[in-house]
């Protein structure tokens, strides 16, 4: 591909400005890379219950 080349072209019909800019920006979202969401993290309550944690919801009710 020459530099002159252009990416992609209109084969059929005249576009207007905002539907070339449409076109592009479409094409732009799909190339990009999915970006992996980070995964939650557990909230305090959830972990109390998780086993081998020291200070659990079953050790809650032992006296201190």
């Amino acid at each position: 591909m020459s530099a002159e080349e252009p990416l992609f072209r209109v084969v059929r019909g005249v576009p207007t400005a905002e539907e070339l800019a449409a076109l592009v920006g479409a094409i732009i979202v799909r190339t990009r890379p999915a970006t992996a969401t980070a995964p939650a993290t557990a909230s305090t309550w959830a972990r109390s219950a998780r086993p081998g944690t020291s200070r659990g919801w079953r050790a809650a009710g032992l006296p201190r």
